[in-house]
């Protein structure tokens, strides 16, 4: 447990530069590690303990791109995702949820497309309601999902509509969750119609460049989260 301690300690406190051997030491970890789930470092500087694998295909959700290998998660994270997508197919969002990249077996820097997701609370999830649950793991690789930002960066698109707003809505309003991430038009949008009842949810909505055809969902570190 010692060498353990000082080995992350040294990973917390390494320069820019031990990043790159960091992320292809985590990526190479195939399966999650054999202890009590603890989410350990922050966001963006971590390492997680003990995730839950996101089965690949559930009653009402996918996850995608099975081969990065990311679809590991707190168990808070694990059992959030499976409640927003079995709402998501109530309320008639397709038939529920494709899921995007939650985190590596063990948390901790990717060798490719994000700078956080390293602690096991934070998830993607995708704009494009599924018509399907049945895509093979070639479909998986190859579908993409749908942009609700124009090219302009100034709107939403045609895709946006009640459904998504109120997929938002029910995403952001659940306690477990600290901050969702969406493209800068978003946000706008619904503040156009926003009310004062909601406010409470609309202030977690936070834009930030890069998120037009998924949402990020961060959760909030669980009771008990010590490290």
């Amino acid at each position: 447990m010692l060498t353990r301690i000082l080995l992350l300690s040294l990973f917390l406190a390494a320069p820019a530069h031990a990043e790159k051997l960091a992320n292809k030491l985590f990526g190479a970890m195939a399966e999650p590690s054999v202890q009590d789930p603890m989410p350990i470092g922050s966001y963006a500087k971590g390492c997680a303990a003990g995730l839950w694998e996101l089965p690949e295909t559930g009653a009402t959700w996918q996850a995608m791109r099975l081969s990065r290998n990311r679809n590991f998660g707190q168990p808070e994270m694990i059992d959030y995702l499976i409640d927003l997508s079995e709402t998501a197919a109530a309320i008639g969002f397709g038939k529920g949820l494709y899921i995007g990249d939650i985190s590596q077996p063990r948390g901790g820097p990717m060798t490719s497309g994000h700078a956080s997701h390293q602690i096991g609370l934070d998830a993607d999830i995708w704009w494009l309601a599924p018509d399907r649950l049945n895509l093979s793991r070639q479909e998986r690789e190859d579908l993409s999902s749908i942009p609700m930002r124009s090219a302009d960066q100034r709107s939403v698109t045609g895709n946006w509509g009640p459904k998504a707003r109120a997929l938002i809505e029910i995403a952001a309003s659940d306690p477990r969750v600290d901050r969702i991430f969406v493209a800068a038009a978003i946000k706008i949008e619904i503040c156009k119609t926003a009310t004062a009842a909601d406010k409470k949810w609309l202030q977690k909505i936070r834009p930030v460049a890069g998120h037009d055809t998924h949402f990020h969902v961060r959760l909030k570190c669980p009771k008990g989260a010590r490290l």
